[in-house]
């Protein structure tokens, strides 16, 4: 377990693998933790120096006091934690969701950083300003508990939802604070990378799953369309967490890509 600290507080994250491979840095969805790698880690090309955080209030980083959370605010924590473990090298940017508007950003503010991106369920901009701040509503009227059942509908295809697989992500999501969640929320509500993305020129691999309900492909699509040169691939029967759902699939698409673009 390692911690980062922060003006805010103590970022938690963790690396594995050689430490002189090359820099992989992976940046969770909204209600999860680190843990969301998991399942994809072990089928990633060997050799690789992989690098996980839980961005401020989620999983085992410090919530941070009260007040506003910008898109901006999580890219810097995000620069931190390269800067501290990438050793000067560029690194390889992979997010999900917040995590994939997280990676533009930081690529946006320090392309010296950033040798390639991987955006997973994502895009330049997620939803509304009005739809974040019913979010922000109802989890303060109901508990995250409240509306775990709406956000697995969103995240899981129907024959995940099934099997006894889905409470250990249905609890990760009523385990994070609701302060932390929230924050991400308002931080959502106000993010539009449209025009920084679409000056981007870097190798980019954008995936989405067919069965999403939060970032539904023809929206992720839209911000692939976005980035010159960008590669595109559809996993059809997964949902907003491929990397859970379908995690040979996930793996499959990005470690031909970091085969490529990696070192």
């Amino acid at each position: 377990m390692q911690v980062l600290i922060r003006p805010w507080g103590a970022m938690h994250y963790f690396c594995d693998g050689a430490e002189d491979g090359p820099c992989v840095v992976f940046a969770n969805s909204l209600g999860t933790d680190l843990r969301l790698w998991d399942p994809v880690l072990p089928l990633l090309p060997p050799g690789l120096r992989t690098i996980r955080y839980d961005k401020r209030g989620h999983g085992l980083s410090d919530t941070g006091p009260e007040g506003p959370v910008t898109l901006d605010d999580l890219a810097q924590d995000a620069i931190a934690l390269i800067e501290a473990t990438a050793g000067g090298r560029p690194v390889v940017f992979v997010g999900l969701s917040i995590g994939g508007l997280i990676a533009q950003a930081v690529a946006a503010a320090r392309p010296d950083l950033i040798r390639a991106l991987i955006l997973s369920n994502t895009a330049a901009k997620l939803g509304t300003a009005e739809s974040w701040q019913a979010r922000i509503a109802a989890v303060q009227a109901q508990g995250l508990a409240g509306i775990a059942d709406a956000v697995m509908e969103r995240w899981f295809a129907p024959a995940f939802r099934a099997t006894p697989a889905l409470a250990p992500w249905r609890n990760m999501m009523i385990c994070t604070p609701a302060a932390g969640y929230t924050a991400a929320c308002a931080a959502l509500a106000g993010a539009d990378q449209t025009a920084a993305t679409a000056a981007l020129r870097l190798p980019v691999l954008v995936i989405a799953g067919g069965a999403d309900g939060a970032s539904p492909p023809d929206v992720v699509r839209a911000t692939a369309d976005l980035i010159p040169g960008a590669l595109w691939h559809l996993i059809p029967d997964a949902g907003h967490l491929p990397c859970v759902e379908t995690p040979e699939d996930w793996a499959a698409a990005v470690a031909a890509f970091l085969q490529e673009h990696a070192r």
